[in-house]
């Protein structure tokens, strides 16, 4: 995670990391918590596992993007996080002016969103193309109920666009300095699915 986050070709295109990100310990510190929050809502879905129907919940119980090895050992190569849009830009188009939790009201659809981000030497194999088809198929439609998501890259960022596109999202918009990001206004392609 630390080599990643001081990679240039990762950093550049996410919001909040530092740069230059040196601690290990806050990275340790920021795995132990996802490991802490994941597990809590493995835990929630066990205990509902006996339930006649599929339980709807508002999180995604996994997000590491692992290797797995010839040996059977796991490296972390991304991470993907699903979430409430929560951005001026996301909810374009709605009566919305934030979203604390989700409504589930099919008349007007929560809007979510995700980031993600993936090891420099797995770009270009299709991996991220993988496993956001399988995030959405797998989870976010069927567990989540999502119906509308709305997603930012940076401008500039083509590789993110283009794996968007290829999983049904459509290009909607470019925002000119959209976001400070470490000092720089940054603006942002918008897709939505």
């Amino acid at each position: 995670m630390v080599t990643y986050f001081n990679d240039e070709r990762v950093y550049q295109w996410l919001r909040s990391t530092p740069s230059p990100y040196v601690s290990t310990e806050n990275a340790e510190r920021s795995l132990k918590q996802a490991k802490q929050r994941q597990d809590g809502w493995l835990t929630q879905l066990e205990a509902a596992r006996a339930e006649p129907t599929l339980k709807i919940v508002d999180f995604c119980p996994v997000g590491s993007i692992r290797e797995v090895q010839e040996d059977g050992t796991e490296v972390f190569i991304g991470d993907i996080k699903i979430g409430l849009a929560q951005h001026p830009w996301e909810l374009k188009g709605t009566e919305s002016l934030e979203q604390a939790a989700p409504r589930r009201d099919p008349s007007e659809p929560d809007i979510w969103t995700f980031g993600n981000y993936l090891a420099p030497s797995h770009h270009g194999r299709g991996i991220m193309s993988d496993v956001i088809q399988t995030i959405m198929r797998n989870w976010a439609i069927p567990r989540m109920g999502v119906q509308r998501m709305v997603v930012t890259a940076f401008e500039g960022n083509v590789g993110s666009v283009r794996v968007l596109e290829k999983n049904g999202f459509r290009f909607r918009e470019t925002i000119v300095d959209a976001l400070e990001v470490r000092g720089t206004m940054r603006g942002v392609h918008v897709v939505e699915w």
